[in-house]
């Protein structure tokens, strides 16, 4: 049996970057990454922008080059799929039945996209966007599609409706709550971005609820709405969010659910054993501590780094601030921070001009920013939310006054 002293399961973000930095912070032991797909780690976020659109092959979104993992003695056992995990026997079962032995196990496997399950789900030309052999399948039927229906409006829906729609293709966005981006925005958000995307030719539905998907041939030809309202299409993209790859952490007595739970230090329940990104189910301090899981590459990197100094002996503990961004049209939205209690939302700059901030209150204090091409206000806001300072909504408003000098004074709440 082989064995490692620290195995790494995923090869996104987050295990990439607990390996490297291991070795960093002068780790000398045997570091093994094992990875479902057969790509070196690669960064994710690209794949429904500029991935998918054309702009980048994909050597530039590679994370690191191939003799940067050979160079620092990184096993990599790629194209294997852990089935179980034996705690006590401090070994892992692959999906081939071989067995690798581990000292300490950091399990960042991410998650699956969820799937679509409707009436006519096994249709072909119904995609998800999650991996690079997701995106080559998707582009490789473009060049015979016109109208694409995208299920979802999140992040990914949305991202990829303005890409498809820069290429040319018919986009219909179905959401099946009132607004888009309900999970991560504030309505005011929402609205402004559901109005660019009727104004770039996108047909968004809201409260647009899918009953079944039709075919003919084997083939996706349209979707058929809860309300009769039937849709054509050649092509269907599901992004409806993952479903978190913990079923053999679970399985073997660790605690969780909804991802696998872990403390500060990012420990699960079960011995010599962590948990990072979207996988791991964590009370963070920006929501109150309640128990949620952060998909974005922030929190991977941010939790590599605690587990990697814990490895090596050092003492840390989770408590970054959530950020994330997202690429649409000519547009750039940046986040820090959670928004979801808040009671009070500043409107900083004007949205007619493409630039803009919305600044999110909790009892006065200020708990996230949605920056829209107003990266200034990204940056230095973010220790408004780091203090969750109390600050007047008037100052707030004014952009002709930095957030910085806000940050820096005493809390104003007149």
């Amino acid at each position: 049996m082989k064995s490692f002293d620290v195995v790494i399961v995923g090869a996104g973000h987050g295990g990439a970057q607990t390996a490297a930095l291991l070795r960093q912070n002068g780790f000398g032991e045997s570091v093994a990454i094992i990875g479902d797909e057969r790509e070196l780690p690669y960064e994710r976020p690209p794949l429904s922008k500029e991935y998918l659109s054309g702009e980048k092959g994909f050597e530039r979104i590679l994370i690191r080059p191939a003799g940067f993992w050979r160079e620092r003695s990184v096993d990599m056992l790629l194209g294997r799929r852990v089935a179980a995990v034996d705690p006590v026997g401090r070994a892992l079962t692959l999906d081939d039945g071989e067995a690798v032995g581990y000292g300490r196990l950091v399990w960042a496997a991410g998650g699956a996209p969820r799937r679509l399950s409707c009436p006519g789900h096994e249709l072909g030309g119904i995609h998800t966007i999650r991996t690079r052999a997701d995106i080559d399948r998707l582009q490789a039927e473009l060049p015979g599609v016109d109208r694409v229906v995208i299920v979802g409006g999140g992040y990914i829906g949305l991202e990829a409706a303005a890409v498809l729609v820069k290429r040319g293709k018919r986009v219909t966005v179905l959401e099946a709550q009132d607004r888009v981006l309900a999970r991560v925005a504030g309505e005011a958000l929402s609205r402004f971005f559901e109005a660019q995307h009727r104004a770039h030719g996108v047909d968004l539905r809201l409260n647009a609820v899918l009953s079944e998907l039709e075919g003919g041939e084997g083939r996706v030809t349209g979707v058929r709405l809860a309300d009769g309202s039937r849709i054509a299409c050649d092509m269907v993209v599901a992004g409806i969010g993952i479903v978190p790859a913990v079923a053999p952490l679970i399985a073997a007595g660790a605690r969780g659910g909804n991802g696998v739970e872990v403390d500060a230090q990012c420990r699960t329940s079960l011995p010599d054993i962590f948990a990072i990104g979207d996988c791991a189910l964590h009370a963070n301090p920006f929501a109150d501590g309640a128990w949620i899981r952060v998909e974005s590459v922030q929190n991977a990197n941010d939790q590599a780094a605690v587990v990697a100094r814990v490895l090596t002996g050092g003492d840390a503990c989770y408590r970054s601030v959530p950020w994330f961004w997202s690429n649409q049209y000519d547009l750039k939205l940046q986040t820090v921070g959670l928004s979801a209690g808040h009671d009070a939302t500043v409107l900083r700059g004007d949205p007619a001009t493409g630039g803009f901030t919305l600044i999110y209150l909790r009892q006065g204090r200020v708990i996230a920013l949605d920056c829209v091409n107003a990266t200034r206000d990204y940056v230095q806001g973010k220790a408004l939310v780091v203090g969750q300072s109390l600050a007047s909504p008037a100052l707030l408003a004014d952009p002709g006054i930095p957030l910085k000098q806000l940050a820096a004074a005493p809390a104003q709440v007149a």
